[in-house]
């Protein structure tokens, strides 16, 4: 899972972050800067940047760190640094690093160490991981998906009450891959019982996971993974399915495979290090829990969650119902305009819908949440639009195609429009219709600043 949201970044970074990107991290830094004294920052912006290494660099350091964790050299080593790295990209990323699989990422990989072996090669250390790793584990498997489930009940959303929110669902979420079309067409019942189904394996299922029987465990292993296995082949969530179902893995106990394992010996020292580290792991997800349910803050907290020990769970809280889609268009002369196609996200009404987890098309994902809202508290889209108004390569390489051929144009435009699968039948796989202009119209004025065109 590293090795997969290392190389996602590292191929994004310089269009996201980098000095001619959408939002530059040493903007974000040097903003900082201005607030926070030299230990502040710190603490309230952990991020390996402060010493001066790029988005880039840490993302490419990264990928090989992943190598060598996938090769099983050195864990002991290798998951701290791995951990460290993946928190300063969330940092200093903005809404781009800003998902709950990122931030789950950060978790489980801060747990992960509890689990390192101590030994430098992998294979040479079959004991077992001490029995805290292993519950905290199963503990941040149920905070993921018991929240997720009472976040839907909780919203008031009279979709997911009434258990038609999955009809829906695989066309209004962010990136549909072309197998929701065909389950769309399924009959009504049938997302009905799905939905229902959802409701126990989030609601009830969690529960199984702290379970002493082995059997049980195994059932609630076959539900949490059937679900994100359902989740995984109709649209893409970037590791996110992949990552939960790594975490479903200390359900299962080693003695179901192996009945000759050797029991592990810990030294004080480290009984002390995984029990400094089990506390603060319990302390951040029970002050979040409190969180949720609106008791006080526990103190500490907020460097807690700085670190990235601790986050709120619960996805799809609310149903939405229609896809409002953002078509950017440019020109060089103001009357013929030209689409900007995006690689991933619904565009021209002839292009399957593709796969692309574990993969995370950034930008992809930033457009659904913009149309969404207005153009207005999305200034990401407009540094966006002003980037590719001056010409910025990097911002350039985030779409499927450049329309004008390294050429900037002079004027850009963005047009709402409402999406929804083509009837079966169809020769396409979308229809829309427009709904009306989403930003004004927008050129670069002699000194370089981004004006609106009347």
């Amino acid at each position: 899972m590293y090795l997969a949201a290392f190389a996602s970044y590292a191929a994004q970074a310089d269009a996201l972050v980098g000095p001619e990107g959408i939002l530059p991290a040493e903007r974000a830094l040097a903003q900082a800067a201005e607030t926070l004294g030299p230990v502040e920052r710190w603490l309230r912006v952990p991020t390996l940047c402060w010493l001066g290494l790029s988005p880039q660099t840490i993302a490419a350091a990264g990928v090989l760190l992943a190598i060598l964790l996938i090769a099983g050299v050195a864990p002991i080593a290798v998951l701290p640094l791995c951990w460290i790295a993946y928190l300063s990209l969330e940092r200093v990323s903005g809404v781009f690093l800003g998902y709950q699989w990122d931030s789950l990422l950060v978790e489980t990989g801060f747990l992960a160490i509890l689990f390192a072996p101590r030994a430098w090669l992998l294979h040479r250390d079959r004991s077992p991981p001490p029995p805290i790793a292993t519950f905290l584990a199963r503990w941040l498997l149920f905070r993921l998906m018991f929240f997720s489930g009472v976040v839907k009940l909780a919203s008031g959303d009279p979709a997911w009450r009434d258990l038609t929110a999955l009809e829906y669902h695989w066309w209004t979420q962010p990136l549909p891959a072309w197998t929701a079309w065909f389950v769309h067409q399924l009959p009504r019942a049938a997302h009905l019982l799905v939905c229902a189904a959802l409701f126990v394996i989030e609601l009830f299922v969690p529960f199984l996971v702290f379970f002493r029987s082995e059997r049980v465990r195994i059932a609630a292993f076959a539900a949490l993974v059937s679900l994100q296995a359902g989740i995984a082949v109709t649209g893409s969530y970037a590791f996110f399915n992949l990552l939960t179902i790594v975490l479903c893995i200390p359900i299962l106990d080693d003695r179901m495979f192996r009945r000759d394992l050797p029991p592990r010996v810990a030294g004080r020292g480290e009984r002390i290090a995984l029990a400094l580290g089990a506390a603060v792991i319990l302390h951040g997800s029970i002050g979040m829990t409190l969180v949720r349910f609106r008791a006080p803050a526990l103190p500490g907290l907020a460097l807690s969650q700085a670190f990235g020990v601790s986050a709120n769970y619960g996805l799809f809280a609310v149903m939405t119902k229609t896809r409002p889609e953002i078509v950017l268009e440019g020109s060089a002369d103001g009357v013929e305009w030209r689409t900007y196609e995006f690689p991933y996200k619904p565009g021209r009404l002839d292009r399957r819908p593709r796969f692309a987890a574990p993969h995370q098309p950034r930008v992809d994902w930033q457009m659904w949440f913009a149309a969404l809202g207005d153009c207005r508290r999305n200034g990401w889209l407009l540094s966006m639009q002003r980037r590719l108004l001056e010409g910025a390569d990097p911002v350039e390489a985030v779409f499927a195609d450049d329309p004008f051929d390294g050429t900037p144009p002079a004027f850009l435009r963005t047009t709402l429009f409402e999406y929804r699968f083509a009837p079966p039948g169809s020769s396409d796989w979308w229809v829309r219709e427009p709904v009306g202009p989403y930003c004004p119209v927008l050129a670069l004025d002699s000194g370089g600043n981004l004006v609106a065109v009347e």
